[in-house]
């Protein structure tokens, strides 16, 4: 069943399609490929884990930007990141590297499943760790709500050691495996 992807807010294309025209000033975070040929596609909101690790109940997140991928040839090479400023949504940085097939092949995976959901990106700092969020309730607001039971979560590659990437697990089974990461021993 396809993923219902929820509509990224106006303002933060705006911002990543301004980063992509050639005459944008010089990026913190440069992209080494021609900018003008990139198209944002698969525009996905990131959540942020916070803390990783809680002992007093349920995970809880709070949305920290929207991601979206960028396309050359119908292929993802890249993507790009907004955050949200005091006068809206602003582009952030652009990023090359693992995270982008990771994230295609996941997204083409969860396409599959029999159940749909809405597709989310979920951060886990202290490990340096970027997960699909599958979420159950595809009528949601993407920038509210938290991990919840019935959600999925798909470790991205690269995935810390002891976590497998690329596999689908509960929250509850998240949880377990970021508690045996970070605490101490």
């Amino acid at each position: 069943m396809p993923l219902e992807i929820p509509p990224a807010p106006a303002a933060a294309e705006r911002s990543i399609r301004a980063a992509l025209h050639p005459t944008t000033a010089h990026s913190p975070h440069p992209l080494h490929l021609n900018r003008a040929a990139l198209t944002p596609a698969l525009p996905l909101p990131v959540h942020q884990l916070m803390p990783a690790v809680s002992p007093e109940g349920p995970p809880h997140s709070r949305l920290t930007g929207w991601r979206f991928l960028l396309r050359s040839d119908g292929q993802a090479v890249g993507a790009a990141e907004t955050m949200l400023t005091a006068d809206g949504w602003a582009f952030s940085h652009f990023l090359e590297g693992p995270y982008i097939s990771s994230s295609e092949r996941a997204v083409g995976h969860a396409e599959l499943l029999a159940e749909p959901y809405q597709p989310r990106l979920l951060s886990v700092p202290e490990l340096y760790m970027l997960t699909l969020w599958l979420h159950v309730d595809i009528d949601a607001d993407p920038a509210e709500g938290s991990p919840g039971p019935r959600d999925l979560l798909v470790p991205l590659a690269p995935a810390p050691p002891g976590i497998a990437a690329d596999r689908a697990i509960s929250t509850a089974e998240l949880v377990t495996l970021l508690t045996a990461r970070l605490t101490p021993a």
